[in-house]
């Protein structure tokens, strides 16, 4: 957690977190202003990719700053855009026409687009506020609005390998997908908030138990294909904070003991740097999350971002150098306007 870090500010007056990493101690600087520069040829070039998530929450004000937000992204041409879901508040309407607003906003990306859903999407729909929808049928169009090809969303779509194109016992699970961009590995999961959709009628319970398998073995698969590649990193996106009590690990009602568990050991094993990027908290926070369960150690290896939200529309721009050892450092994008 954040006492395992110093924070320091620079003379220049940048914050820098540090990290334990492999016996040596390396920086993650956030609010930094250096630019470096990348290129999608060699796999040693350093890169960037935006995170974001929870908006735009509350019309017309949100969507406008969320416009704003956008415009700044394109600005800085990163290789692509990671959203962790939650496209709309849990109180708004959970409407065709609110899907089809955000497909729009989604191709305003000049780059490319990767999206995983949220709770406020499907899981607590059937609340009066959210329309009184059945989940399961909202689920069902988003999968079939915003994953009905293997290109990504944005202006500049990338390919990416789905889940569904090459697990035939996982068909239906085609938001879950690969891409590997300079030798890092790329992981989108459909891990939302509400605890895992593990609660209320025995249909929410079936479809959690059905989506669990999958993506256990989505992260699974993340992490044998990594070791053969021998891939530099890995980054899993996905929406849900799984880390904000600690019985989420040992609540046999949790909906994310299973995946916690699977990340504590394969990231053990993994060694190299893992980067958790997640919403649904709304606040940006970076450390690190994850302990050996039977040595109760800090996995030094794995970071875990959280992102801003709902009424901060905000992003983070993450830095990828693959010449570190820590490789990953991040810098929030703050829409300069009077609100």
């Amino acid at each position: 957690m954040m006492n395992r870090s110093n924070i320091n500010r620079d003379s220049g007056g940048l914050f820098s977190i540090k990290f334990k990493f492999k016996a040596m101690r390396f920086m993650v600087f956030f609010l930094t202003i250096a630019t470096l520069g990348f290129s999608t040829g060699a796999i040693s070039q350093t890169f960037k990719f935006v995170a974001l998530g929870d908006m735009p929450y509350s019309p017309p004000k949100d969507f406008q700053r969320f416009e704003t937000l956008v415009t700044e992204i394109n600005q800085l041409k990163p290789s692509f855009s990671i959203f962790v879901g939650d496209t709309k508040s849990g109180s708004s309407l959970c409407s065709d026409a609110h899907n089809k607003t955000i497909k729009q906003y989604f191709s305003s990306f000049k780059d490319a687009l990767i999206y995983s859903p949220g709770d406020n999407e499907w899981t607590d729909c059937h609340g009066p506020l959210a329309g009184a929808y059945d989940p399961l049928e909202r689920l069902e169009t988003l999968r079939t609005e915003f994953f009905n090809s293997n290109l990504s969303l944005g202006g500049k779509p990338i390919s990416l390998q789905r889940q569904s194109d090459i697990d035939p016992i996982n068909l239906k699970f085609v938001e879950n997908s690969y891409w590997i961009k300079n030798n890092f590995l790329f992981v989108s999961l459909h891990i939302p908030g509400s605890n895992n959709n593990n609660e209320g009628a025995k249909s929410a319970i079936e479809e959690y138990q059905d989506r669990n398998r999958a993506n256990l073995a989505w992260i699974d698969q993340a992490f044998n294909l990594a070791s053969q590649k021998n891939i530099n990193g890995i980054i899993f996106a996905y929406q849900a904070d799984m880390f904000y009590k600690p019985s989420q690990l040992t609540n046999s009602d949790s909906g994310y003991r299973d995946t916690l568990e699977i990340l504590i050991s394969r990231s053990e094993i993994f060694k190299k740097p893992v980067l958790l990027i997640h919403g649904d908290s709304h606040r940006l926070k970076i450390d690190q999350p994850l302990f050996n369960k039977n040595h109760k150690k800090v996995l030094e290896n794995v970071l875990r971002l959280q992102v801003m939200g709902a009424d901060q529309v905000q992003a983070v721009e993450v830095q990828v150098n693959p010449a570190q050892e820590q490789p990953f450092s991040f810098r929030p994008i703050v829409i300069r306007e009077n609100y």
